[in-house]
């Protein structure tokens, strides 16, 4: 039987190489164990040239544990923080900051528009109180890519400090410590690193991790203790994700191998390419246009018709082997498309056939 294909933003396709490092059982305090985990560290590092300025601390659980990890413990008590939203993950990582007693603001840009710079001078402006600085990277629930290069500048040249959720971009989109200022940026497992779900990272400065002892609001979440922790035992502080970090030691060693970033890059542009192309001659449009499309997710515009149905246009598209994404719009009847994972464009074209088909069964080919 053909495994599935997943045409979604992660959980993902993964290499048979990196499904394979899965099979090995390792001891949580073991040295060896102990090794791996700092030389994912050490790689993820690289991948951003922080070595020498910043450090890795990985987090047990999902991206969004790792976003709430560095915001209670980066974010000072009487801080604030901006957050420069364009989508439901921008709008989470508000959620996250109030709901764990923080100042927070959001200027929302709505669901079709990239963060404007300008604007977001004229909030660093107008509010002196504010400290931090917060976005996404890739805002995944429409793959709207921000400026991430300006936002920076930007937050830097007001004497703020930006906090960067690269959730569905890192490893793919570049992202320089050399160029760009930030505070820390955070990433995950599970995404264009091609590893497995369970284990998110937050790359940060040094010296904003020393100061961060005693802030954050959680006992497993405290950036600050983890890092200590490891720093003097070489050990995460409770049960790590041994084979998710076996896996993504693997997922990165492909990574390198495939030429890192700018490989990845491109197979991943090739995809998207490959999709839009196909939605258009199926007669979908997608969401974004071009300029502001990041080549990781795909929103497409649902079928204009009285019938159509989501579940069931993923239910017969599953059968045929693709799993898919639903929209996550509020306003616009979406369903998402993945560009991202162990795939090349022959899967892109074998995810459009099915859904082509699919149409055709439904008589919603437009």
């Amino acid at each position: 039987m053909q495994a599935p294909l997943l045409l979604t933003p992660g959980p993902l396709v993964t290499s048979a190489l990196t499904k394979s490092a899965m099979q090995h059982d390792w001891g949580s305090w073991d040295s060896d164990f102990n090794a791996l985990t700092a030389r994912v560290g050490q790689r993820l590092l690289a991948i951003i040239d922080g070595a020498d300025n910043y450090t890795c601390v990985p987090m047990q659980g999902s991206g969004t544990f790792a976003v709430e990890a560095a915001i209670g413990s980066l974010l000072p008590q009487s801080g604030k923080l901006l957050v420069l939203a364009n989508g439901a993950y921008g709008l989470r990582m508000a959620q996250l900051t109030r709901q764990i007693g923080r100042q927070v603001m959001v200027a929302d840009f709505g669901e079709t528009s990239p963060v404007d710079p300008a604007v977001l001078r004229r909030y660093l402006e107008a509010d002196e109180s504010i400290t931090h600085v917060g976005v996404i990277h890739c805002e995944t629930s429409t793959g709207i890519l921000n400026p991430i290069e300006a936002i920076a500048g930007e937050t830097a040249s007001l004497g703020r400090k930006l906090i960067i959720d690269s959730m569905s971009a890192f490893g793919a989109l570049p992202l320089s410590a050399r160029n760009l200022p930030f505070e820390a940026v955070i990433g995950s497992s599970n995404k264009c690193l091609e590893g497995v779900p369970g284990m998110g990272f937050v790359l940060v400065r040094t010296e904003a991790l020393e100061q961060a002892e005693g802030r954050s609001h959680s006992l497993s979440l405290d950036l600050y203790a983890q890092w200590r922790y490891m720093q003097k035992t070489g050990q995460w502080r409770y049960t790590p994700p041994t084979h998710v970090v076996a896996a993504f030691d693997s997922a990165i060693a492909q990574y390198e191998a495939e030429g890192g970033q700018p490989a990845r890059l491109a197979r991943y542009r090739a995809n998207c390419e490959t999709l839009i192309a196909g939605l258009k001659d199926i007669g979908l449009a997608s969401f974004l246009p071009a300029e502001i499309q990041a080549p990781i997710i795909v929103t497409v515009h649902a079928p204009k018709h009285p019938a159509w149905n989501f579940n069931e246009f993923y239910q017969r598209v599953k059968a045929r082997g693709v799993i898919l994404y639903p929209g996550k719009l509020t306003a616009v009847e979406t369903f998402r498309v993945g560009c991202i994972g162990a795939i090349d464009s022959s899967d892109m074209r074998r995810g459009l056939a099915a859904i082509a088909a699919v149409l055709d069964e439904m008589g919603m080919r437009q």
